[in-house]
């Protein structure tokens, strides 16, 4: 190598291995993106096994996945992970994450606003802490 040889990329050192994308992106360490609209990822389907065991215990009579949409504003929509109606009739509006980012804050706070039901964000309470769910309404 000279002076005036250009540097090497120091990710191509750092993972010699892993091919780069035309983005610049490390393959192998991209997210793998969007699941496909309908489908539950790890948390939610864990959740919706929780909420089975409700309904069994008689606490919940019915629930579905992505089962609503709320109009909120032109163009803006937002869908609950999952509609939950409880043994009482109450109508609630569950939302499901592991890691919450303020576009979706606001749009639970904005619907929360619009729409006579409950809506609660329930969150993984890590397993140091005893595992379970979190709750939080809205």
């Amino acid at each position: 190598m000279t002076f005036r040889d250009p540097l090497p990329n120091m990710q191509d050192l750092a993972f010699p291995r892993q091919g780069r994308s035309n983005t610049g992106a490390i393959r192998g360490m991209q997210a793998l993106g969007r699941l496909k609209v309908g489908q539950m990822n790890k948390t939610e389907t864990a959740y919706a096994q929780y909420l089975e065991a409700r309904k069994a215990a008689g606490e919940v009579l019915w629930y579905r996945f992505e089962g609503i949409k709320l109009r909120l504003a032109d163009n803006t929509f937002y869908s609950p992970d999952f509609a939950v109606m409880l043994a009482d009739g109450t109508l609630e509006c569950h939302e499901v994450k592991g890691h919450w980012m303020d576009d979706a804050r606001v749009k639970i706070k904005v619907a929360a606003d619009q729409y006579p039901m409950r809506f609660i964000a329930v969150k993984v309470r890590a397993k140091k802490y005893g595992g379970g769910w979190e709750f939080e309404e809205f």
